[in-house]
């Protein structure tokens, strides 16, 4: 789903934070791992021996870049084009694989999250660093694919994910839900979703402590606020609305 029709929105029904751009494994989505079993398959496709010295070096970048494109995480552990490509096809499909296995589920609350701040006038993007046909293999297996009107991976986007703030500026423009990218509100469980969220001026920028990365590196990150999972961010905007 790439598209996206909205209507304006009327001063008397205007919310502060009117735009809420969510990322999905970790933050809305639980997979329990996966990413990292799809890396293990994708370097045993280049030749790299699970358990050696170089499987475990790039492993450890894996982990630490967790949020970020693929493909650009694959470009940089193996420093060719070609290679990357192969790598990155390998690791979507073994991640698609394990989506269709059933491997993944709602992170608790997440739904609900979602559907109250629609409920409150406010548009709701879904956003990853995957490429589409993993998102969209995502939603699917989730029942998700009407829950919010737009949903943007990094070719949607340029080509450029996370921490650059071209996801979180691409729902900004594509929506047109707020005037102001101050209205925007960010949240994700990786130290790239806050650099991505603090890049693009979004006002809120909160890290959850569901995924990848903890309060320490959510908050050298940029997070203005750490909570223990998305289900808390609607009343978390709520509070920072009504202080305004």
């Amino acid at each position: 789903m790439t598209t996206v029709t909205t209507t304006s929105v009327t001063t008397a029904t205007a919310t502060a934070y009117n735009l809420v751009v969510l990322d999905m494994a970790g933050t809305t989505v639980a997979d329990g791992g996966l990413v990292e079993r799809a890396f293990a398959s994708a370097a045993d496709r280049l030749g790299v021996e699970p358990g050696s010295a170089e499987h475990a070096t790039m492993l450890d970048h894996v982990r630490a870049t967790m949020g970020e494109s693929k493909i650009s995480v694959f470009r940089h552990l193996f420093g060719d084009e070609g290679k990357a490509r192969l790598a990155n096809t390998a690791f979507e499909g073994a991640y698609a694989s394990l989506v269709d296995a059933g491997h993944i589920a709602p992170v608790p609350g997440a739904r609900e999250a979602v559907e109250r701040l629609k409920s409150e006038g406010r548009t709701v993007v879904l956003s990853t660093g995957f490429a589409r046909v993993t998102q969209d293999a995502i939603l699917a297996a989730l029942g998700w694919q009407d829950l919010v009107p737009l949903t943007l991976c990094p070719a949607d986007a340029g080509g450029r994910g996370r921490p650059y703030p071209d996801l979180v500026l691409s729902a900004f423009l594509r929506t047109r839900a707020v005037d102001s990218v101050r209205a925007v509100a960010v949240a994700g469980d990786t130290s790239y979703d806050m650099l991505s969220g603090v890049r693009a001026g979004a006002g809120i920028v909160a890290g959850v402590l569901t995924g990848a990365h903890d309060r320490a590196a959510l908050t050298e990150a940029g997070a203005g606020h750490v909570l223990a999972s998305v289900s808390e961010l609607p009343d978390l905007i709520a509070e920072l609305e009504a202080a305004r």
